[in-house]
């Protein structure tokens, strides 16, 4: 099939998305090979609430040697092991979502199942007990995982707080020093070839810029894949009801934790994301079950701290473009689907899709099998973050409110209710491809939730169990020693800030 050169390639939109795709691509290819222009007009706003990440973020900074303390002071960064989540299975409760796995393997097997079978038993010790990672959050404490640890239990993934604004500035510098060419203008029109591909954007002041290859980083606009294109969206509100967000930043007034936190209220959730100076809150919510004016005043209540911002409301509608790469364009980011932020997934979203086009096309071309194959992983990608996220609603038992009610009582995804069915028969994880959440995270969800398989799986059946307590404790003993000696997480910001890092 005849393959069609990339010698350049145009981004529309700049922001975390834009700017993210521009320092990926000029990473990966010379300037020689591949010239890339950015468009941007800095009279459209970026949503800018993007605040929290996961760990992946961690590799693709060291793969652009992104220096750690650099980053952390430009974008006044914080630490995250994780998330909270208050209130989600009922009133009262919390759990934590970590970066890690729990405990390390037993006689061979898998420490989950080795749990389980401690459970069924009458051992009491909770889950969260075996998760170093959940108890330096619980005691507001940092340290960086030990690379060459061969402990199990001292190995974890991080990730970051960071304001989003600051983040796509540091980018953007990284990029125009390896060449990508930004352009300040307003586009006016789209021009399309004959064959439907993108022929150039028109600017306002009536220049055009062609390219080969379009970045969609428009946002939820979809201003080439949608507006020109008319790609299509898959609607996934059925599954994922809240549609809107009110978001609104506060003064720090104690040391900022290392995890987020995510509070679920009658009609959706809060979010509390800390950064070194001020903190990101938001109100998830549906429209059908409360107001914006009820929301703006539920979360201006919940809110700790004076106020540095008026609260604004941001629409959305949770779903996924028909085609990620339609013809000569790639969506990036919101331009590319929305699923709402709980797990902190869209900067990782806009990570994983330029990765995809850059794993495509190592010779900077592609065809039509290239776009079809691109296409069909990043809908498991999304599919599988969806079912992940599906899960925290369809799971809870809270019955306060209408929203809980409906979301307990909806139908749920196939491929999610094959996944639930599996585990609660006997402890099986199935795995799709393109899981962006591995075991780990559905055993946290899993226990959060307070459902267990009707039987440890068979492995475990035979194990010793006062052997198996014995080990265990062991691995909590080892994992409160580690805390204690932990620096706290604003100690660890300020030794990081002085270079002795």
């Amino acid at each position: 099939m005849h393959s069609k050169q990339v010698k350049k390639i145009v981004i529309v939109g700049g922001g975390t998305a834009g700017w993210m795709a521009a320092a990926m691509l000029a990473c990966r290819y010379s300037r020689e090979d591949l010239a890339i222009q950015l468009v941007e007009s800095d009279a459209i706003a970026t949503v800018g609430v993007g605040e929290a990440t996961v760990p992946g973020i961690i590799q693709l900074h060291q793969h652009l040697g992104i220096k750690e303390s650099e980053f952390v002071s430009a974008t006044n960064a914080t630490f995250k092991l994780g998330i909270e989540f208050k209130n989600w299975s009922q009133l009262g409760a919390t759990f934590f979502h970590p970066f890690a796995k729990y405990g390390a393997p037993i006689a061979g097997q898998a420490f989950f199942d080795c749990w389980l079978r401690l459970k069924q038993a009458g051992y009491t010790a909770k889950l969260d007990e075996f998760s170093l990672s959940i108890a330096l959050a619980k005691a507001n404490k940092f340290v960086q995982p030990d690379d060459n640890a061969t402990n199990q239990l001292a190995m974890f993934g991080y990730a970051y707080h960071f304001d989003a604004t600051l983040y796509a500035k540091f980018l953007r510098a990284y990029a125009e020093q390896r060449g990508v060419q930004r352009t300040e203008g307003l586009i006016t029109q789209t021009r399309l070839q004959a064959d439907g591909n993108i022929e150039c954007v028109e600017l306002a002041s009536g220049e055009k810029i062609a390219g080969d290859l379009f970045f969609d980083c428009s946002g939820f606009r979809g201003l080439l894949i949608e507006e020109a294109l008319q790609t299509g969206y898959q609607d996934w509100s059925h599954w994922l009801p809240c549609n809107k967000a009110v978001a609104v930043q506060t003064i720090n007034e104690k040391p900022p934790t290392p995890y987020t936190r995510s509070t679920a209220l009658a009609a959706g959730w809060q979010w509390t994301i800390p950064l070194q100076n001020r903190i990101g809150n938001g109100y998830v919510f549906c429209d059908r079950y409360i107001s914006d004016d009820e929301a703006i005043a539920t979360l201006t209540r919940n809110v700790v701290g004076e106020m540095l911002t008026e609260p604004r409301v941001i629409g959305f509608n949770a779903g996924v473009r028909n085609k990620f790469w339609n013809k000569n364009c790639v969506a990036i980011g919101l331009a590319s689907g929305f699923i709402e932020p709980l797990e902190s997934t869209s900067i990782s979203l806009i990570q994983t899709g330029v990765e995809k086009i850059m794993d495509a096309m190592p010779a900077l071309e592609y065809s039509e099998n290239t776009i079809a194959s691109t296409n069909s992983l990043n809908q498991q990608e999304y599919e599988r973050i969806r079912d992940f996220i599906v899960l925290h609603y369809k799971a809870s038992a809270r019955e306060d409110s209408a929203f809980w009610r409906d979301v307990r009582a909806m139908d749920i995804p196939t491929t999610l209710q094959n996944k639930m069915s599996a585990y609660l028969k006997d402890a099986t994880f199935l795995d799709y491809g393109q899981e962006s959440f591995k075991d780990a995270s559905w055993q946290t969800m899993y226990n959060g939730f307070n459902l267990y398989p009707h039987k440890p799986p068979s492995n475990v059946a035979d194990l010793d169990v006062q052997q198996l307590m014995l080990v265990a404790e062991k691995m909590r003993a080892a994992i409160q020693a580690g805390v204690a000696h932990a620096p706290s997480h604003a100690e660890f910001l300020t030794t990081l800030a002085d270079g002795k890092f």
